[in-house]
């Protein structure tokens, strides 16, 4: 086990946790933005302290990588690369859908078979979105959709899919297929990107500091076609 500084500001959401041996001992969340650029210093700041004054040794910076807001990924990345150059620790890099699913798969109790499709919102009817099962294994990469009524049926003909994120509240008129099932208040936050992050660094799956760049929604939106699901 180890002791890790997680930082989230993929959506306007800004959050900032400190895990030890899988359980977290530092959270500070801002639901009032986007202001990233205002509050995410201090929360590292804070969290930094009460790392240093428990003595315990950082093992590494864990980042919500995209896709996202523009701004709010490159001020997350910017901190979070600028902690491991200053304190010499790695840095490792979360898909943002995966760290939305993890709430879902802690608090709920979802079947067997259950799909999950986190969504993140764009403009109009389209959403940024991926399918996994149960053990986050993808079912489907991610991709700029455009939601109608058969948008997922390929799935929901088959198994009982879950849909939550800031994308999927406007889905919900659209997607109305008895296998589907939306889950409300489900944010990317940085106190649930430990058990993700503490995969990461048994694996030693590190990003490199130097090179490493987010996942974009723009970049996406540009090297991607959109699907009409």
């Amino acid at each position: 086990m180890s002791c890790i500084l997680h930082i989230e500001t993929s959506t306007p959401v800004c959050s900032v946790a400190v895990s030890e041996d899988g359980h977290t001992i530092f959270t500070k969340e801002d639901y009032q933005g986007p202001s990233h650029a205002v509050v995410l210093g201090s929360f590292v700041d804070e969290a930094l302290s009460l790392i240093d004054s428990h003595a315990i040794p950082l093992d590494a910076v864990a980042v919500s990588c995209g896709p996202g807001s523009y701004t709010g990924l490159r001020i997350g990345v910017s901190m979070a690369k600028g902690i491991c150059y200053g304190r010499e620790v790695p840095l490792i890099g979360l898909p943002t859908l995966e760290v939305l699913c993890v709430p879902v798969l802690l608090q709920h109790e979802l079947p067997e078979d259950a799909l999950l499709c986190p969504m993140l919102d764009a403009r109009r009817m389209e959403v940024y979105a991926a399918i996994y099962d149960r053990a986050l294994q993808v079912k489907r990469e991610t991709a700029a959709d455009i939601i109608d009524e058969n948008s997922y049926l390929e799935f929901l003909e088959h198994q009982p899919v879950y849909f939550f994120g800031n994308g999927a509240a406007k889905c919900k008129e659209k997607i109305t297929h008895a296998n589907a099932h939306f889950i409300d208040d489900i944010h990317p936050l940085a106190k649930m990107m430990f058990p993700l992050a503490e995969k990461e660094m048994a694996n030693k799956n590190f990003k490199d500091v130097a090179y490493f760049e987010p996942f974009y929604l723009k970049e996406f939106v540009a090297t991607q076609p959109k699907k009409q699901l």
